[in-house]
């Protein structure tokens, strides 16, 4: 059995490294905030897709995320704040020139989320509180919604 190579000009698209460029958490009211009672959780949540070309064939995509866990019982005292910028460097190569939008914002950050989600996640626990999952993001509604609004903005 041979291993065909595939052509020279064949489109490439791979995750070269995934790393945290920012993170903090901070539990600003520990450790009261342990002692509550019926604590009703209430979610901040700010997500910011950024991106920026290395050289030809490399780009860095970033997911930066602040999520901010409030107690509705409590007239909304911090429980934590946690922030990220999860970043990957990606290697587009042959991609189509209108098509590197597209992978950009919704290929890439397809394949960030979940580990993202994962350190956040994972931060919560340690930090003393259950699990924070935060709920999958549409990065497809996302790009096609911001297409639309580019479009309505230049009509007008």
């Amino acid at each position: 059995m041979t291993e065909q190579t595939p052509p020279q000009d064949a489109p490439v698209f791979r995750l070269q490294k995934m790393y945290i460029k920012d993170f903090s958490f901070e539990n600003p009211n520990a450790p009261q905030v342990f002692l509550a009672r019926n604590q009703e959780p209430k979610v901040d949540f700010n997500l910011q897709l950024n991106r920026r070309k290395i050289d030809e064939d490399h780009w860095e995509v970033s997911l930066a995320i602040t999520a901010k866990m409030m107690d509705k019982n409590a007239d909304d005292q911090t429980m934590f704040v946690a922030e990220i910028e999860h970043a990957g460097i990606f290697t587009l190569k042959n991609i189509p020139a209108e098509h590197v939008e597209r992978v950009l914002a919704i290929d890439c950050p397809l394949m960030l989320f979940p580990f993202t989600r994962q350190i956040i996640s994972q931060t919560s626990v340690d930090g003393g509180f259950m699990p924070f999952l935060m709920e999958p993001i549409n990065f497809i509604a996302l790009y096609e919604n911001a297409q639309r609004q580019q479009k309505d903005e230049q009509k007008q």
